[in-house]
């Protein structure tokens, strides 16, 4: 039976009830309605709402059905309206009248809103303990590789040396900053609509801070328009998801060319790479790729949200269900992402030798050239066309700088001498780049320590 039926003559539509039906999606929210509810009845009790024998019936009943929930004895119908419903009809089945006066205060407006709050309460803490995993994982990596040359690129270009260990670094900032978000909209979550009402709130002495604090929420939603037609916490965190999502889209991205032969910086584990069905020599970063997929998912999420809310006028409109299967998806897709994507960066294999072939060939060390004619007194303009020079000679004979003779040299200019070769050796140009955030070995020690350091933060 509909909650709303005594205002209708007739019984709604078949077909409009399966439309209408959010159970198959908010039933896993069951646990974070039992606690409202329990929360809620305590307050009614508390305030002389309720009576006594009432309120320890309904948190009697409540136990009872989360307990069956969780251990299966009790299902989800198909046909229940919303999880709100299947609820509180299932209790009011079981312990008669008391279950009925459950709702007093109460609106399904402010219940659901507080049950996605509390949802994502649990949740955005699962996600950020995935992605800190992952932090530590590429912190143990790039330890290992701190001094292993790699070229770093712009354009897709050879541009300058770097370390390994100094790119995967990058990505761990990134995802840091991931992290922070997530914990700053986990802090506007945590707020409390219970007691909106509909919209305006309700005429019973409700103590709504006292609901918050028994929740461990952080306080309560200060206008009732707002606490149940606004969906702000939502669409901020799909926003966050969204960016983790870019972020390990475009690492995704530089796995599939490491990996691949024109590359070969990397070797994926056979138990994170799959075959070709017709070309036997065949191995495939698939889990990168449905990552950088599975990027546009969630970006649809956010996109679909948005939309859904920003014709709306207050307060609360059907539209607003569409919330939390957008929630939903996002929240599973980039928990499921970040599992898989640590694993497989914990068993590749780096390749130090194929890394520093593509830095010798690619001239990443003329602009330390360039640097070294400035240290004799030249013009940085003239030292940089200097070595333009030189570099160009070099593609055209199919020579490295390091390979240049003194003589090749001076044929630019006199002021070359035997130490060129100390400066536009790899590890010299790695090494003097020591500045904070640089690629030198003590560089990226240095950041290694700094990201162990904010792990901290989260493993309090």
């Amino acid at each position: 039976m509909k909650l709303w039926t005594g205002r209708f003559s007739k019984e709604t539509d078949a077909r409009v009830n399966d439309f209408n039906s959010s159970i198959r999606f908010d039933s896993r929210m069951y646990a974070q309605d039992i606690e409202g509810s329990i929360a809620h009845a305590k307050m009614l009790c508390a305030q002389g709402i309720i009576e006594p024998e009432d309120c320890e019936a309904i948190l009697s009943g409540l136990g009872e059905i989360k307990a069956e929930l969780e251990c299966g004895k009790l299902t989800f119908p198909s046909d229940a309206e919303d999880i709100h419903t299947f609820i509180e009809q299932t209790l009011t089945a079981r312990v008669g009248d008391a279950g009925k006066r459950l709702h007093t205060g109460r609106s399904r407006n402010d219940q659901v809103a507080l049950d996605l709050r509390l949802y994502l309460r649990d949740e955005i803490p699962r996600t950020v303990s995935l992605i800190t995993e992952l932090v530590r994982t590429l912190c143990d990596v790039a330890e290992k590789n701190v001094g292993t040359v790699m070229p770093g690129y712009t354009h897709l270009q050879r541009a300058q040396p770097i370390t390994f260990g100094h790119h995967l670094m990058a990505y761990v900032f990134m995802l840091l900053r991931d992290c922070q978000r997530l914990c700053d909209c986990l802090g506007r979550t945590k707020i409390s609509p219970l007691g909106s009402g509909a919209l305006a709130g309700t005429t019973y002495p409700l103590d709504r801070a006292a609901v918050a604090e028994s929740l461990g929420l952080e306080g309560i939603t200060e206008n009732s328009l707002d606490g149940v037609s606004d969906r702000d916490f939502a669409m901020e965190l799909l926003g966050a998801l969204s960016i983790v999502m870019v972020h390990l889209s475009r690492f995704s991205e530089e796995i599939i060319l490491w990996s691949s032969f024109e590359f070969k910086f990397i070797e994926l584990d056979d138990g994170f790479a799959t075959g070709s069905s017709i070309m036997p020599q065949k191995k495939n970063p698939d889990v990168a790729e449905l990552v950088r997929g599975k990027s546009g998912r969630v970006f649809g999420d956010l996109t679909a949200l948005l939309t859904a809310m920003k014709g709306l006028p207050l307060a609360y409109n059907k539209d607003m269900q569409e919330d939390k299967e957008a929630v939903f998806d996002a929240l599973d897709t980039v928990n499921l992402c970040v599992s898989t994507f640590t694993p497989m960066i914990a068993t590749m294999t780096v390749i130090p030798e194929n890394m520093r072939a593509a830095a010798a060939k690619g001239f990443i060390n003329a602009t330390d050239c360039a640097d070294y004619l400035v240290s004799k007194g030249l013009p940085f303009r003239d030292a940089y066309k200097i070595t333009g020079a030189a570099v160009a000679m070099c593609v055209r004979e199919n020579k490295t700088l390091e390979g240049l003779t003194l003589e090749e040299y001076r044929s630019f200019s006199p002021v070359f001498d035997e130490d060129v070769y100390a400066a536009v050796a790899l590890e010299t140009c790695l090494a003097g780049r020591r500045l904070a955030g640089g690629p030198a070995p003590e560089a990226v020690k240095e950041q290694i320590a700094k990201a162990r350091k904010e792990l901290e933060k989260y493993e309090a």
